[in-house]
């Protein structure tokens, strides 16, 4: 019985469980396979490093620092991506993406803070 190989169509060799002729083919079938799940991925975590970077300039060497939002804007920060959300005692909302993170004072002010490394 002779058994094609998934990706190209080459006629398998081999174990009779194998879908591929090579392993060139098996990673390239797989690949776009999950394609638009990695460009989502690449994408997303593109962001993520922009929106880190634009935190880490503008906190530069303190621990906090209170900001405009218009700053952020102009940085074209995505306010819709973050890794994580703390609410503290007050039930204010800080935002964080990785270990820095904001919180929305008013309708234009932000402040800017670093999560102090717990050892």
């Amino acid at each position: 019985m002779k058994r094609s190989c998934l990706h190209c169509g080459d006629q398998v060799i081999g174990r009779i469980d194998k879908k591929f002729c090579s392993d060139s083919c098996r990673n390239t079938y797989n690949n776009e396979l999950n394609q638009d799940i990695n460009n989502l991925m690449r994408t997303t975590h593109n962001q993520l490093r922009k929106n880190y970077r634009i935190l880490k300039c503008i906190l530069s060497n303190s621990t906090h620092q209170k900001k405009s939002l218009y700053l952020l804007i102009r940085k074209d920060f995505n306010f819709d991506l973050y890794t994580s959300t703390y609410t503290n005692k007050q039930g204010k909302v800080y935002y964080f993406i990785y270990d820095i993170g904001y919180l929305k004072v008013d309708q234009t002010t932000f402040i800017i803070v670093q999560k102090r490394a717990y050892l």
